[in-house]
C-alpha cells in the first residue's frame, strides 16, 4: 500500500513511500514516468516523505541525498526516535536545513544540519500524540509592504494532534529551544493535519484537517500579531486527512477518506469557496 506520494519543487521528480519499506523516485515527463530508483533502508512501514530544496530527499526515519549526478545515496540514519514518526516537514529554506519530525509518543523532534553534522532538539508537544507538523514562512506576513526594517528569518510551527488542538511554536535562539506561543482550539476529534500557507503578504494562514470533518482555516492579520481568527469548513461527509495550499499561498487542496480531493479559494469577503472537485 502507498501512504504518501510528493512530487519535487519543480514537478519533475515523484517520491512514493510504500508499506513494503521502500521508497520510490520516478521521473515524471508529461503523461508518462519512469521509476529511476528503489531506495531500501527502514526496517518498518514508510508513511510519509517530503523534498527539501534542490537535491536533497529525507524521510521520516532515514535520511536520502542526491550528489550532483543525481545518484541517491544514504549517508546518515537517525535512529533517534523510539516510536512511529507520522509525517516530517522541511522548514523554508532561508531558515537553514531543518527537518521537524511529528510522532506518536507526543513530541516533536527537530534536526538541525550544520557544522557537517546534526544536531537534534525534540520537545513534548501533544500528550497524547502528534499527528502533523508544518513550518511557517521565514519572513514575516506584513513585512514585505511595511515602511520598517525588513525582519530577519525567523523560526516557527504548527502541529496537531489526537488532543484535537492545534499548536504554534517559535524558536528561542538564546535559549536554544521551541516554545509555545498560541493554542487554536475549535476542533472536536483528533487534528490530522496542518499546512501553513506560503504566503507572506498582508495575513498568515494555517488550515488544519481533522477527524470531525471539518477544515478550519485560521487567519492573522499582521496589524494583530497572535490574534488567529477560524472559519470552518464544514461540507465534508468524510474524516479528512491531508491540507496541501499551492505555491502561491491561495489555493487550498483538501483530501479525506471519501477518496475526494476538493480545491478552495477565499473570495473578496474573505469566505471560503471549493472551486473544484476531484475524484478516484
Amino acid at each position: 500500500m502507498i501512504h504518501d506520494a510528493v512530487l519535487d519543487y519543480y514537478g519533475r521528480r515523484l517520491a512514493t513511500c510504500s508499506s513494503d519499506k521502500t521508497i520510490k523516485i520516478f521521473e515524471v515527463e508529461g503523461e508518462t514516468h519512469r521509476l529511476t530508483e528503489t531506495l531500501k533502508g527502514h526496517e518498518g512501514a514508510v508513511w510519509c516523505v517530503s523534498w527539501a530544496e534542490g537535491f536533497r530527499f529525507r524521510t521520516s526515519y532515514c535520511i536520502w541525498s542526491a550528489n550532483s549526478q543525481h545518484a541517491l545515496q544514504v549517508p546518515s540514519r537517525t535512529n533517534f526516535l523510539s516510536t512511529k514518526v507520522n509525517i516530517v516537514s522541511w522548514a523554508p529554506h532561508e531558515s537553514g536545513c531543518l527537518l521537524a519530525c511529528a510522532s506518536s509518543d507526543g513530541n516533536v523532534s527537530v534536526l538541525e544540519f550544520k557544522d557537517n553534522s546534526w544536531e537534534h532538539k525534540i520537545f513534548p508537544a501533544h500528550p497524547m500524540g502528534v499527528n502533523a507538523v508544518s513550518w511557517a514562512p521565514a519572513i514575516s506576513a506584513g513585512s514585505l509592504v511595511s515602511s520598517g526594517v525588513p525582519s530577519s528569518a525567523v523560526r516557527r510551527l504548527v502541529t496537531g494532534g489526537s488532543d484535537n488542538q492545534v499548536k504554534i511554536w517559535n524558536y528561542n535562539p538564546e535559549l536554544r529551544s521551541y516554545n509555545l506561543e498560541t493554542i487554536l482550539s475549535g476542533h472536536t476529534d483528533w487534528v490530522r493535519d496542518v499546512a501553513w500557507a506560503p504566503t507572506i503578504l498582508q495575513k498568515s494562514y494555517i488550515a488544519s484537517a481533522s477527524q470531525d470533518k471539518t477544515v478550519r482555516i485560521w487567519t492573522s492579520d499582521s496589524s494583530q500579531p497572535g490574534v488567529w481568527n477560524s472559519k470552518a469548513l464544514t461540507s465534508f461527509d468524510a474524516v479528512l486527512w491531508r491540507v496541501s495550499w499551492s505555491l502561491s499561498g491561495n489555493v487550498l487542496a483538501v483530501s479525506g477518506g471519501d477518496n475526494k480531493v476538493s480545491l478552495w479559494k477565499e473570495n473578496l469577503k474573505g469566505d471560503w469557496d471549493m472551486v473544484k472537485t476531484i475524484e478516484e
